[in-house]
């Protein structure tokens, strides 16, 4: 039976828990968190009586198999390394790391320790993102031609989670200095992973551009300077010879959480849709083509990444995505903020006339 220690007790680490509360031959036993007070509630809320003020504490422990990393992403690479450093199974949130140099030494530890290693990608656990792949991967819409992702969410312009204008838990991600890497950084990651995983290839090539709107007197709202990239929009092109756009944005009146890929290939098209909870699938291919005409596709339930991380841990075989994913994905989100990076320096650069 694997035995999960939660690293973090903030909001998605009730997920977490929630989660591999309900798996099969997994326990939770233990909790770290700095905060006394939240620390002594979570451990209430899941019956954990094994709880730490800090990770060194919890090693010296050591009571558990594996870990639920729900830490801020700054605190991925040091938390993490530190526990494959003990031999320890890691479930790491998305972002692996801050950067892509420290998300591939994440992942060539984990490798040479031969531990369990993966991320929580968790639009992996969408029924038509699965059924999309299985469906490129039997070549049921020929070559991919051309592709259509979007990350949409609206919260910059809807009060459907709170005010962000008043709320910290929403300031940060408009930081740099709090640890915020905009849109890109923070639904990015997720987007780049649903195309290129349902395309079943990787990003070949990338131009981006990355858009930070005033939003506030002096841009900034007490402590937080609102600095970071609100809108991302790349021109890509898969391995496979696909060429098409990957977009996310915050301003997306209307549209709470949606994920959307459209695949277009010699013999068809696929549609996915998610917004995390409810997701579809349609095809139009063969007779269909000739009369534009799409159908719905069945898709059956799928293992959570929760429920395949606790499998893994107890098998000892490794699952997807693994941490060796997401530091491709960050290579990608790293290229696109130093394109933005060398196109603010050339805006920047004094004009030289002779």
């Amino acid at each position: 039976m694997a035995k999960i220690l939660i690293l973090g007790t903030g909001s998605m680490a009730v997920s977490h828990a929630t989660a591999f509360a309900a798996a099969p031959n997994t326990e939770l036993v233990a909790a770290v968190e700095t905060d006394p007070a939240r620390r002594e509630a979570f451990g209430k809320q899941f019956g954990i009586t094994e709880l730490f003020a800090d990770l060194e504490s919890a090693i010296a422990w050591g009571g558990f198999d594996a870990v639920a990393n729900v830490t801020p992403d700054a605190v991925h690479y040091p938390t993490t390394m530190r526990l494959l450093a003990a031999g320890k199974h890691v479930f790491c949130e998305k972002p692996l790391a801050t950067s892509y140099p420290l998300a591939l030494e994440m992942a060539e530890t984990a490798e040479a320790k031969g531990v369990i290693n993966m991320v929580n990608f968790t639009y992996r656990n969408s029924p038509a993102l699965q059924k999309a792949r299985e469906l490129v991967m039997a070549g049921a819409i020929g070559d991919i031609r051309y592709f259509e992702a979007s990350y949409l969410q609206s919260w910059l312009v809807s009060k459907a989670w709170g005010d962000w204008r008043t709320e910290s838990r929403w300031l940060w991600r408009l930081s740099a200095q709090h640890g915020s890497k905009g849109v890109l950084g923070d639904v990015g990651v997720h987007i780049v992973d649903f195309a290129s995983f349902a395309a079943n290839s990787e990003v070949a090539n990338i131009d981006s551009r990355l858009k930070t709107f005033h939003k506030a007197e002096g841009d900034k709202i007490g402590d937080y300077p609102l600095d970071v990239n609100d809108s991302a929009v790349m021109t890509a092109e898969f391995a496979n010879g696909a060429l098409g756009t990957i977009s996310a944005t915050r301003f997306a009146t209307g549209h709470a959480n949606d994920l959307t890929l459209r695949l277009f290939g010699t013999a068809g098209g696929l549609d996915v849709r998610t917004d995390g909870k409810v997701s579809s699938l349609k095809i139009c291919e063969g007779p269909d083509i000739d009369s534009s005409s799409w159908k719905d596709v069945e898709c059956p339930p799928v293992p959570t990444t929760y429920a395949r991380f606790a499998k893994a841990c107890n098998t000892g075989v490794n699952d997807e995505p693994t941490f060796r994913r997401a530091a491709e994905v960050q290579r990608i989100l790293d290229l696109c903020f130093a394109q933005e990076a060398a196109r603010a320096l050339h805006a920047a650069a004094p004009v030289v006339t002779d």
